[in-house]
């Protein structure tokens, strides 16, 4: 008869929460499901044709004002398909990070960015609770179509506060939930008022929201007051 002694019980019952919590399923404010990160598989979809015309992706940096000089991020960068876009932007006295969880996108966002002789991106492999970007560097954070797929994403949200600086910006875009024309699952939409709640509730608060897209909500965040 196998035994098992209390110690080793309660050790097994320590570990058991913290690896229940360690992907959570639903974002517990708001009750949204959280959406499985798309793989390298797909990333043809990142770079297909037809994205400029469906997202305007031009039209939504111009709405950021980036500036020459500027460091920003691109948080779950995939290809790079804005990264390079921002880095343009933002010119070689300026700085793009381009953070991926997986490595074979940010393969592939390196190779993109040498085609296209793009020099100022600096490629960051991430994980779940942490992005990994400098502390207190960035003027400007975008998510596009990836806070919806965070498996932890109070984390995710309060170490892209560490990186912001005072006046710094977190924009996400999303695909608007409230559109039922909008050609996309559920669970890779968001309402404005998701985001607002579940953002704020990390320090962040709503400064503004840009109805400018075909498809997408722009939300521009910016720190609370302590």
């Amino acid at each position: 008869m196998l035994s098992i002694s209390v110690a080793a019980l309660c050790a097994v019952t320590a570990i058991l929460p913290a690896r229940a919590i360690a992907f959570q399923d639903v974002q517990p404010l708001t009750g949204r499901k959280i959406a499985p990160t798309m793989s390298a598989d797909g990333a043809d979809w990142l770079e297909r044709g037809e994205r400029e015309s469906e997202e305007h992706p031009n039209q939504a940096l111009d709405a950021l004002h980036l500036q020459p000089g500027m460091v920003v991020a691109d948080v779950g960068a995939g290809t790079g398909f804005m990264s390079l876009k921002m880095a343009r932007r933002v010119g070689p006295s300026g700085k793009v990070y381009a953070e991926d969880i997986q490595p074979e996108m940010l393969r592939l966002l390196r190779q993109n960015a040498s085609k296209a002789k793009v020099a100022n991106v600096e490629t960051v492999l991430g994980t779940q609770t942490d992005p990994k970007l400098p502390a207190g560097q960035l003027d400007l954070i975008l998510l596009v179509d990836v806070y919806h797929e965070f498996s932890q994403p109070q984390q995710m949200l309060r170490k892209m506060r560490e990186a912001l600086k005072p006046d710094g910006r977190l924009v996400l875009l999303e695909y608007r939930k409230e559109d039922p024309s909008v050609p996309i699952k559920p669970e890779h939409k968001m309402s404005v008022q998701e985001v607002k709640t579940e953002l704020e509730a990390e320090g962040f608060r709503m400064d503004q929201v840009l109805e400018i897209l075909p498809r997408q909500h722009i939300l521009i965040l910016k720190k609370a007051a302590n």
